[in-house]
């Protein structure tokens, strides 16, 4: 797999604004069988391996689950404050559950849940998400096994194939447009901000 360009310039946008822990987060959307948008703020994992895809975790009782089953494309959206900069990355995504019978993808997975803070685990052995709220001690379970995932935690993959950066420092402002073709080549445009 190639490296898309907006890979090292995205890793460069982090470093700049890592002073920011919030410059971790950004809004992912997805499509809800109904037709409407679903929106909400997820936490940047890193790149999966040597590729192009973004890592985001997820519990499997949550509602985001059959939207991307329904409808796998998805768009991320990404302002750094510090450096004024947006990014857009719409692509589709990739679920790895227990269940995942790709052995390199669950490799990811369980390395993923490792890789977690005990705080963020535990979460995953709370009650379900989404349903009428549990009794306190539903939210104060036995903590989770470091090494082993539980079945309800997830990783996501964000694929994009095309990616909208926005500079908003200047004037006039400088926007760039990077699309991946069928087979994996990208490409960048400048287009007007």
């Amino acid at each position: 797999m190639t490296l898309a360009p907006w890979r090292q310039i995205l890793i460069g946008v982090l470093h700049r604004n890592r002073k920011q822990p919030y410059s971790r987060y950004f809004q992912l959307a997805t499509v809800q069988s109904c037709g409407y948008p679903a929106n909400r703020t997820v936490v940047f994992r890193g790149f999966l391996n040597d590729t192009n895809q973004l890592k985001i975790i997820t519990d499997s009782r949550s509602q985001k689950i059959d939207q991307i089953q329904h409808q796998p494309f998805a768009e991320a959206c990404w302002y750094f404050t510090e450096t004024r900069e947006q990014f857009r990355l719409a692509g589709k995504l990739t679920l790895i559950g227990s269940d995942c019978d790709d052995v390199e993808l669950q490799k990811a997975r369980v390395s993923t849940w490792q890789e977690l803070s005990d705080n963020a685990r535990v979460q995953f052995a709370w009650a379900d998400p989404g349903k009428k709220r549990a009794n306190p001690e539903a939210f104060a379970p036995p903590q989770p096994d470091a090494v082993k995932p539980l079945p309800e935690f997830c990783l996501l993959l964000l694929n994009p194939v095309k990616v909208d950066h926005l500079q908003l420092k200047g004037e006039p402002q400088n926007r760039y447009l990077y699309t991946c073709d069928e087979l994996e080549n990208w490409t960048c445009l400048e287009i007007n901000p």
